[in-house]
């Protein structure tokens, strides 16, 4: 599952936002693998990559919802403040919406 700010749920529900960056220990998810997203739906995970915080652009920031590399950075350090400080790895997850409502399971 990933969890999201609600005010980036009406971006993911149209397709504007298609990527997260996150900072983590370890690689919690990886590319071919379907999660949720709590007021959006199902997503199937389309890539998983390490990246280096220092060398984001304008356009890696706009499939994430932002208008600037800046903007981005500064939204991370906001939210990060401890991962940063002990050194986590950044991961940007690139995925597609698949599903706006649970898939019903039973037959």
């Amino acid at each position: 599952m990933l969890l999201f700010k609600k005010k980036f749920l009406p971006a993911i529900r149209s397709g504007e936002k298609t990527q997260t960056i996150r900072l983590w220990k370890h690689r919690r998810m990886r590319t071919g693998q379907r999660s949720y997203i709590p007021g959006a739906g199902y997503i199937d995970v389309l890539a998983v990559d390490e990246i280096a915080l220092a060398e984001l652009t304008d356009d890696d920031a706009r499939p994430d919802g932002f208008t600037s590399a800046a903007e981005l950075q500064a939204e991370l350090a906001a939210l990060y403040t401890d991962e940063l400080a002990a050194g986590y790895r950044a991961y940007c997850v690139r995925f597609q919406l698949t599903s706006q409502r649970p898939l019903n399971t039973q037959a």
